[in-house]
């Protein structure tokens, strides 16, 4: 691994963004065409830019582990892209680049931890070479080739080899060259700098002398791109040789026109060292995409703009003179290509924790427009300007809250295109045929919100799998398709968001519930007494598990019960539904966001408190005379047909000066999934927006979310209002 300092590094996080955004697009590319049987023309010259750009900005970033895998396959693909591959070799391939996908993102994930990466990868080399050697019709041993340092073959043989690759790669499209280094030129660049340093070595600078300065001129290879981030990178090596005095272009890390300066003439600097010319070449060519030093007198001045072209060779200098009079003589044409490229750009890639506190701003701009609005030193004055002014910045809060909310908002596709490699491997491994059949994928949550589903939906899918889906004899016996089908679906229900996973499976059995239960004491209550639904809100009891023996995808009893609490977490619900023989369905009921949510609010003794709209069905007026009670004296009351219980806030809260008659005060009937209950409350006071905050860490030790709180908020008084958990509510009391 890179021994540089990337502690809040932005070339780092653009690294990893890239990096596991390619990885993410690799697999959906191989998934798609396995399941095609199909790896089409352009699919393959994907792969060889996935696999070229991540190489060169391993080697950039010096991750050389990262880089040489990467450029292993980099390689099988160049050839696949020639000669083609032929159909016995097709499973193993894909056997064998989503086996490097996953070694990649392992070392990616390590980088994130800040941890060691590995050191080589030899065995996964040997795969891919061995591959490769079978296809090009050679039996050499591979496990051989890969035990060998890179740079092993005799320099005469590499040399050749490098001219013929780009010779060839000279004869690519366009379409590749003119964006990328090819992998024949990146190939000679690395056998090059390795000759180079070879034939002489470097010596490290004398630190008790000053040593002798001299002025360089380096040209990067054409069309390398990021020439500021390369000279950067150079710079750094140079300063631990000796001393970089100065460069033109300066501040080439922050410098926007760095880039184009050098790509066009060229980087210069000023470097004091004892080393001799010779060393400084060598070290200087070592670097990545380095393809020519020149020593001048001196640095180029920046009054002097000319200067830098004249220090150009003259074959440069042609082609640039014929460069210009060519964008002279068209100057309609690149003046289109100029508006061209600035609207090409319309996406951005923005931090998380930047959106995070654009998202607390705004909501501080909601409150503080609410106490504005709600100023009671404007109670029974008559302001027509200040209400109509008011009106109108309601209206522009509303829309900049909606805007900065879709911006957080992101497609549930990329989730669930995931589960697509965890339904293939397990299918292989259980030999069961699986279809994933994904619907709704352009249904968008919010980001927080799709970081909490993820590790639920990858439980569930699993489940499918090793629980549900039977193998190929069993559906043939149960007379189904013998290959089986997992669906995912997501859809916006008013403000909610339905997830459901649901397979063609063997479905639940309530009978083994039950017996699972009995032998690990869940019950409380007799067994004829539990629903069809208590019996498998069972399967959510921590440690709850159907399989009879630990596997390696499940048994261990860490299964529903995590599930359940992760989707919680969210403020969401899990239903579970189920046809013995037919199949089972499991649903998530998660709100669209956490930060800003609508809510009415009531009145309860001198106290206010919000509950979440989604959670309310209706409010009502009810008399004594409605009123039931159930064997346990609890209070109940019947609405169309179906009973109810009540659940006095005053009481669970412990509160005085309440009212206590049941005409006095007002009914809520709210829900929590597939539970319902009314709320007693004094008065309802108003529907607002509010912004949610989180309880004082010190109050977690009152376990105040178990207890009905989940969050609070500031009214536009500047009082504090507790934000109700329906859920624990219902579950609790």
């Amino acid at each position: 691994m890179s021994d540089y300092d990337f502690t809040n590094d932005s070339m780092l996080e653009l690294y990893l963004f890239e990096s596991t955004t390619l990885l993410d697009q690799l697999d959906e590319i191989l998934l798609q065409s396995e399941k095609e049987e199909n790896l089409s023309t352009e699919n393959v010259n994907e792969i060889f830019r996935i696999m070229h750009t991540i190489k060169g900005s391993s080697a950039m970033m010096e991750f050389d582990t990262i880089s040489h895998v990467s450029h292993k396959l980099e390689d099988l693909f160049y050839v696949i892209r020639e000669n083609g591959i032929d159909d016995n070799y097709f499973n193993e391939l894909f056997d064998v680049v989503l086996k490097v996908s996953d070694f990649l993102k392992e070392e990616v994930e390590k980088i994130q931890q800040n941890q060691k990466l590995s050191t080589e990868n030899e065995d996964l080399i040997g795969e891919i070479l061995d591959l490769l050697d079978k296809m090009n019709g050679q039996s050499s041993d591979s496990k051989a080739k890969a035990a060998k340092p890179a740079g092993s073959k005799p320099a005469a043989e590499k040399k050749a080899s490098s001219k013929k690759k780009a010779e060839k790669a000279a004869q690519e499209p366009a379409e590749i060259s003119a964006t990328e280094i090819t992998a024949a030129e990146s190939a000679a660049s690395y056998e090059t700098s390795a000759e180079s340093t070879a034939s002489e070595p470097v010596s490290a600078a004398d630190p008790s002398g000053d040593g002798k300065t001299f002025y360089l001129h380096i040209r990067f290879t054409e069309d390398c791109q990021m020439e500021n981030i390369r000279a950067y990178m150079l710079v750094n090596k140079l300063d631990t040789l000796g001393q970089v005095l100065e460069t033109i272009p300066d501040e080439l890390s922050t410098n926007p026109e760095a880039s184009e300066i050098i790509s066009h003439s060229g980087f210069f600097c000023s470097f004091q060292t004892n080393m001799t010319a010779g060393e400084i070449e060598a070290a200087a060519k070592g670097t990545l995409s380095v393809s020519k030093v020149d020593f001048i007198s001196g640095l180029p001045k920046d009054t002097d703009k000319k200067e830098p072209e004249a220090s150009m060779p003259e074959e440069e200098q042609k082609k640039t003179g014929a460069v210009a009079k060519n964008n002279l003589n068209d100057s309609d044409s690149s003046s289109d290509a100029g508006k061209a490229k600035s609207g090409k750009q319309n996406l951005i890639n923005v931090d998380l924790n930047k959106l995070d506190t654009l998202m607390d701003l705004v909501g501080e701009i909601v409150i503080t427009e609410s106490m504005v609005s709600g100023n009671a030193d404007l109670a029974g004055l008559e302001l027509d300007s200040f209400n109509k002014a008011a009106r109108q910045l309601r209206k522009l809060t509303d829309e900049l809250q909606d805007i900065v909310m879709s911006i957080r908002m992101v497609p549930i596709a990329a989730t669930f295109q995931k589960m697509r490699r965890i339904v293939r491997d397990m299918g292989k491994k259980l030999s069961k045929e699986v279809d994933l059949i994904v619907m709704g994928e352009t249904t968008e949550v919010d980001k927080t919100i799709i970081d909490g589903i993820a590790d639920p939906l990858m439980h569930l899918v699993r489940n499918a799998m090793d629980h549900a889906i039977e193998d190929k004899a069993g559906r043939i016996a149960a007379k189904k398709d013998p290959v089986g089908q997992i669906i995912l679906s997501a859809q916006n229900v008013g403000g909610d968001i339905i997830i459901s996973v649901s397979d063609d499976g063997k479905g639940l059995d309530t009978e083994m519930i039950l017996a699972k239960a009995r032998e690990k004491n869940l019950l409380t209550k007799p067994e004829n007494e539990y629903t069809e639904k208590e019996i498998f809100n069972l399967l959510t009891a921590p440690g709850f598990s159907t399989k009879e023996a630990v596997t390696e995808f499940s048994g261990r009893g860490v299964g529903m019960d995590v599930v359940k609490k992760n989707i919680e977490k969210i403020g969401g619900t899990v239903t579970i539904e189920s046809v013995k023989g037919s199949g089972t369905n499991i649903f998530f009921k998660i709100p669209l966001t956490l930060a800003i949510i609508s809510s009415m609010e009531i009145k309860v003794g001198g106290n206010v408190y919000a509950v979440p709209i989604t959670n309310i069905r209706e409010s009502f007026k009810a008399t004594t005379k409605q009123l039931l009670k159930d064997p346990d004296n609890n209070e109940m009351i019947m609405i169309r047909g179906v009973c109810y219980p009540i659940i006095r806030l005053h009481k669970i809260f412990h509160l005085e000066d309440t009212l206590t008659k049941i005409e006095d005060g007002i009914l809520l009937l709210v829900d929590s999934g597939d539970q319902l209950a009314c709320l007693f409350a004094d008065e309802l006071v108003g529907k607002h927006q509010v912004v949610v905050k989180p309880l004082p860490v010190y109050l977690s030790r009152y376990s105040a979310k178990g207890k009905g709180i989940a969050g609070c908020t500031i009214l536009g008084d500047g009082s504090i209002s507790l934000i109700l958990d329906v859920q624990s509510i219902i579950n609790r009391y």
